[in-house]
């Protein structure tokens, strides 16, 4: 049984984590998540990623507890650095990632959510938080950095040292969710929304170029941001979606781009 599914229609990518009855993952699921972004990295036709959990209950619970507490500190290390490499090639992937959230997302399950683009959650579909705290130790795949990034110092200090899990509805105040969706049929309705950044509809070269310049610009000064954006400026200038898109604009249509 694969424990990430990926499943290829209409320009999107849908990425399931499939280790029942939480979705925990394992050194061995992140070897797959990490092979199936590099693959979609690679398809030409391929716009959009969706990442979502089997089942309803749960998107992802995170790391394997009972698998933490019987290797050695070293292997763990090298646990949580791969998990990291895994979601930030997930982040530098030109191509927009949707965390699609069907469940319960806590711990690292919540840490990889925070690596997507965008994340839509199923309306009372379960918690999320990171509360790694009652265990000892901190969120280590990421959850310290991506969560002060998104919901400032303070907020993330109160979330992270109170351990607390939240709904989906809070989530979305504190900015650690961009929407929520109806429960029925949420994942169609996510697939269907996702579709809306494709083409025809979308020129998801630019979407992809746009998130590298917000994931790559914010570590860097201002100047050297505008620089790295004049940059993938260019290549969009170059592109065949650009002339299309600049013809309709000036013709008084839609554009009909191509990904190109």
């Amino acid at each position: 049984m694969a424990l990430v599914e990926l499943e290829k229609r209409d320009g999107i990518a849908l990425l399931t984590l499939n280790n029942p009855p939480a979705n925990a993952y394992s050194h061995e699921m992140h070897r797959e998540l990490d092979a199936a972004i590099v693959d979609c990295r690679f398809d030409d036709a391929v716009h959009v990623l969706v990442l979502t959990g089997a089942g309803e209950k749960f998107f992802c619970a995170g790391a394997d507890i009972e698998m933490l507490g019987q290797v050695t500190p070293d292997w763990k290390y090298n646990f949580c650095l791969h998990a990291n490499e895994t979601l930030m090639r997930l982040e530098q992937t030109p191509k927009l990632v949707i965390a699609a959230i069907n469940g319960h997302c806590v711990g690292g399950g919540l840490e990889v959510a925070m690596a997507a683009d965008l994340r839509w959650a199923r309306e009372g579909g379960g918690k999320m938080g990171l509360p790694e705290v009652s265990l000892g130790v901190l969120p280590g795949t990421g959850g310290t950095a991506r969560m002060t990034r998104l919901v400032g110092r303070a907020r993330a200090m109160e979330l992270m040292t109170s351990g607390e899990n939240f709904d989906f509805a809070r989530g979305k105040k504190l900015g650690l969710v961009s929407d929520i969706l109806p429960s029925e049929g949420f994942l169609e309705a996510v697939t269907e929304r996702a579709r809306g950044y494709c083409p025809p509809h979308k020129a998801a070269r630019a979407v992809g170029l746009i998130k590298r310049s917000v994931q790559t610009g914010s570590d860097l000064s201002l100047s050297d941001h505008l620089a790295l954006e004049r940059e993938l400026q260019q290549r969009l200038f170059t592109s065949r979606d650009a002339t299309e898109g600049f013809a309709a604009f000036n013709e008084k249509r839609k554009p009909e781009f191509e990904g190109r």
